[in-house]
């Protein structure tokens, strides 16, 4: 559970001061994150903005935490707070800089290294300036199926990577010695030092200008502030019990065994709490994440109910919500679970939790939305200079849930990370051997409805070299909900396309794992629709008959979906037919939703695929040009 509601300042709180310190805490974390954007060597930060980074009082409280993933809302919090415990604040000393990639203190996977500056005032501890930002790479082992976390890559205890301004270079270095691109490491490394850096120079500068019992006092009224408003929003809801269910599809290692997901939430006055004990406990596959993940998807979503627009993002925020988490659950997982693709399930625990309000909060909750990164990770050598290479392509968006006013949103990042970005196609062809065959929205993969769930996507990718792909995405099985009578959106999916073939190679639980691509190969990532609201036989016309001129909705779709008649082969809606055929649609319970994907999961590897060597013989444009004809065709 939360702490408890921190003690008023007994000192006279000047509000003036006080809206200034608000938004200079906003503008140092943005200045932060600029900085860190600006120096990184890693496309996943510089371009997709994979990173946090935050501001934190001298408890390790969140002061104001800088938008990028919603998940790390607790996860950094907790981090700061376990360097502080692990050293002691009398053991911290100007020019200190902190570091650890603990899974299971960030809640995340190995992946995300957390550098922390302790601020100090005058040999006084005020606060902390905090990064957390995703390395491509941390060693480990390239096969994607991974059971525990010492085969995900370098764990890096709490340590002191700098002492006293001066770098550990034993710690450098054992860093160096255990990432497979230790140069463009060491770029990002810098780059977050850089970040952290900028955070402890801005707060001091505020600190010194409107003074420390001002600066410090006007956190504490800031926080105040930011409870007092979500215990107003709680108030207004209804009190009750309110429970859901939702699942995963599998682990990537119990194949076909499905992973439950089940909440409960009270909501009683001014108080809410979210009971987690019911959501599945760890599994053997690489799906885990520790607790701070677990406690951030209820702080996700009770923001997004309280208070989404007020910033700064602080823990003023959360004092009325109580979490129940024991450990040992897929979102408190403990050590050796494995941690790799630990971003999947919260994103649906944060869904379940909106889909149990539902009820409660009609007009704030939207329906299910694609839940998952969709991203395929490849690893190869350039053929120019045979050097080697890992990236993560995807982040490709998905449709998010309509609401009772409005349609869903069209390809837009998952749950978990928020303000991140999709990698433009022309950096992945620069940089890597790949070509961006198609990027397009999914016609019909938004949940029908009165308000209609936001599309998906589909990014297709040919490889120009021998690559090495894996795709370990989820909710291929278990589609985005719809809401009121909403249908259920489309689910995710992956496939393979050979070179020369007519069929698609399909995995219908979404784990692609360590295949290899020759040149003229292709992967396809289809993300997932958002789920509609209210039944798609009270769609406005005007609105259905605008989606399929855009390609949105297909005419079939229309018609079975939603009732509409056409006139002729035009894509115009005749009006009174479609009211005669919406009233027998009605009278037969049309349409029909089927919210569980009925794809049959085969168990064993897929066969190897049989090449035909002879298209080595083309030249690159020659291949290239034919493998998209045929995949065009198809």
């Amino acid at each position: 559970m939360d702490a408890p509601t921190q003690s008023k300042p007994a000192m006279r709180i000047n509000p003036v001061v006080t809206e200034i310190i608000r938004h200079g805490l906003v503008a140092i974390t943005e200045e932060m994150k600029i900085n860190l954007m600006r120096t990184a060597y890693n496309m996943i930060i510089y371009e997709a903005l994979d990173f946090t980074v935050g501001v934190f009082d001298a408890k390790g409280n969140t002061v104001s935490i800088g938008l990028g993933l919603p998940m790390f809302i607790r996860g950094m919090s907790e981090t700061v707070k376990a360097k502080l415990n692990h050293f002691g604040a009398e053991n911290l000393e100007p020019g200190d800089i902190l570091l650890t990639n603990d899974a299971y203190i960030t809640g995340s996977h190995l992946n995300h290294m957390t550098f922390t500056v302790p601020v100090f005032h005058e040999e006084a501890l005020v606060g902390f300036s905090c990064c957390m930002a995703h390395w491509p790479d941390v060693g480990g082992s390239l096969q994607e199926g991974t059971t525990d976390i010492f085969s995900e890559g370098l764990q890096m205890p709490i340590v002191k990577i700098y002492r006293k301004g001066e770098p550990n270079q034993e710690l450098v270095e054992i860093i160096r010695s255990n990432v497979r691109l230790p140069e463009r490491a060491m770029g990002d490394f810098r780059a977050q030092i850089a970040a952290v850096k900028t955070g402890e120079r801005r707060f001091l500068e505020m600190v010194r200008k409107y003074g420390r019992d001002a600066v410090i006092g006007g956190i504490e009224a800031i926080m105040d502030q930011s409870e007092a408003l979500a215990l107003a929003r709680v108030r207004e809801m209804p009190d009750g019990v309110y429970e859901a269910e939702s699942f995963m599809d599998d682990d990537g290692i119990n194949i076909g065994q499905r992973v439950p997901i089940r909440v409960k939430v009270t909501v009683a006055g001014e108080r809410m709490t979210v009971d987690l004990s019911e959501v599945s406990r760890q599994v053997q596959g690489f799906y885990n994440s520790g607790i701070t993940a677990g406690r951030s998807c209820c702080q996700v979503a009770f923001k997004s109910l309280t208070s989404p627009l007020d910033l700064p993002i602080n823990d003023g925020a959360f004092r009325a919500l109580d979490i129940v988490l024991p450990p040992g659950r897929v979102i408190s997982a403990q050590k050796p679970a494995a941690m790799r693709m630990w971003m999947t399930y919260p994103m649906t625990v944060i869904d379940t939790i909106f889909k149990a309000l539902a009820p409660a909060m009609p007009d704030q909750v939207i329906a299910g939305h694609h839940a998952d990164l969709v991203l395929g990770r490849v690893h190869g050598r350039r053929p120019k200079d045979n050097s080697f290479y890992i990236h993560s392509i995807g982040l490709i968006g998905g449709g998010w849930g309509a609401r009772h006013d409005h349609d869903g949103m069209n390809a837009t990042i998952a749950m978990n990370d928020g303000d991140t970005h999709n990698s433009p196609s022309e950096q992945l062809e620069a940089k890597f051997p790949v070509l961006v065959e198609r990027y397009c929205l999914r016609p019909d993969s938004g949940g029908a409805g009165r308000y209609r769930g936001g599309l998906g996507t589909e990014k297709v990718v040919q490889a120009l070299n021998l690559l090495h792909f894996s795709s370990q995405m989820d909710r291929v099985k278990c589609k985005p909900w719809g809401l009121s009578g909403g249908m259920s959106g489309f689910g995710n999916g992956v496939a393979l396309h050979r070179f020369g073939k007519t069929e698609e190679t399909h995995f219908p639980n979404g784990k692609a794992l360590n295949q290899t691509l020759q040149s003229g190969d292709a992967f396809i990532l289809r993300s997932g629709g958002g789920g509609g609201y209210g039944t798609p036989l009270e769609r406005d016309l005007a609105a259905l008959e605008r989606d399929v001129r855009r390609g949105y909705v297909t005419q079939q779709s229309a018609e079975e979906n939603y009732g509409a008649v056409f006139v002729g082969d035009t894509m115009e809606i005749d009006a009174a037919a479609t009211a005669k055929r919406r009233d027998e649609m009605r009278a037969k319970g049309l349409p029909f939703d089927n919210p569980i994907a009925e794809t049959l999961i085969p168990f064993g590897a897929p066969p190897a695929p049989e090449r035909n060597e002879e298209h080595q013989k083309l030249t690159q444009e020659e291949r290239i040009a034919f493998a998209m004809q045929c995949r065009c065709c198809t």
